[in-house]
């Protein structure tokens, strides 16, 4: 992960839109220790400082919110990309905060913690990353950090990340699957008519090639390879194909796709594919922050 910085470098609060695009190239928590990190709340002050929003009863206070929205516009416009109005970059910055938050909050609840030399060391990365000392003091400034503030954000960043690795850790790398091909065709008569076919003895297979509107599955004999539950977008083909045993053929099944003519062809345990394993830990850590949301109490301040 450290070797991956480049020019120019994301401010770290950016970086948490990337956590859930590769979980299996996230860095390992370190254990329990008892080195001194910065404090999830801030000091008490004799003024308390406006806030953009509360969860569970920790601040995100409006300057947090306000310097990290220009970070994000700044990154966005040296990408070179636009979002559709201003509006979609405050929702996207303060939706980034409060998951940023939960994810703090459910590691060092689930007693995952960051060790002080792990900050130093990616701080040190991307310092050296930048080439020289006044390359690097240009960029804090341009993101509106000081060194002390920026070790505090990649804190912050990197207990999330912790969080995000053990969600992802809790997918196995074998799980029960199903291997099956599917015939997708527009009516239900169109179903019909090739399932009686393949009822006369019609080969599945070359059916699928003939006349199947999957074009990403019919080149082989419309083949969905091997699949686990909670994997495929349309739950009816899901459901029907696990519903059979190997050599059994579904009725017709009706997505939002079309109609479908199912075949299993294999069950039971198998490993998981990569892309498969990674796109069900994405899911697991979506449905932890889903499920964080919801329990939890999250206070906005923000005016539309």
């Amino acid at each position: 992960m450290l070797a991956r910085f480049a020019r120019p470098l994301a401010a770290p609060i950016l970086l948490l839109s990337l956590l859930l695009s590769g979980c299996d190239a996230l860095p390992r928590p370190a254990g329990p220790s008892s080195t001194p990190l910065p404090s999830l709340t801030p000091p008490p002050t004799a003024t308390p400082q406006p806030l953009a929003a509360r969860v569970n009863g920790q601040p995100i206070t409006l300057e947090q919110f306000e310097r990290e929205l220009r970070r994000f516009e700044h990154a966005q416009s040296v990408a070179g990309t636009e979002l559709a109005t201003p509006e979609n970059a405050k929702q996207h910055v303060l939706r980034t905060l409060i998951d940023l938050k939960l994810l703090m909050q459910g590691a060092l609840a689930n007693n995952l913690l960051v060790e002080e030399a792990q900050v130093e060391e990616r701080l040190k990365a991307m310092a050296e990353a930048m080439g020289d000392a006044t390359q690097w003091e240009a960029w804090l400034a341009a993101n509106e950090y000081s060194e002390a503030a920026l070790r505090t954000s990649l804190w912050e960043e990197m207990l999330a990340m912790a969080m995000v690795t053990s969600l992802a850790d809790s997918v196995p790398e074998e799980m029960e699957q199903v291997h099956a091909r599917h015939i997708l065709v527009a009516t239900q008569e169109e179903a019909e008519a090739l399932l009686a076919k393949y009822q006369a003895g019609a080969d599945f297979a070359l059916l699928a090639q003939q006349v199947s509107l999957d074009a990403s599955t019919r080149p082989a004999g419309g083949d969905l390879g091997w699949f686990p539950r909670g994997y495929l977008l349309q739950p009816e083909i899901e459901d029907a194909a696990f519903a059979l045993q190997p050599g059994e053929i579904s009725s017709v099944v009706r997505s939002e796709l079309g109609y479908h003519l199912i075949e299993t062809l294999e069950r039971g345990p198998h490993p998981l594919d990569a892309t498969v394993r990674i796109a069900l830990q994405r899911k697991a850590v979506e449905q932890w922050l889903n499920a964080a949301r919801d329990s939890s109490e999250i206070e906005i301040f923000l005016t539309p």
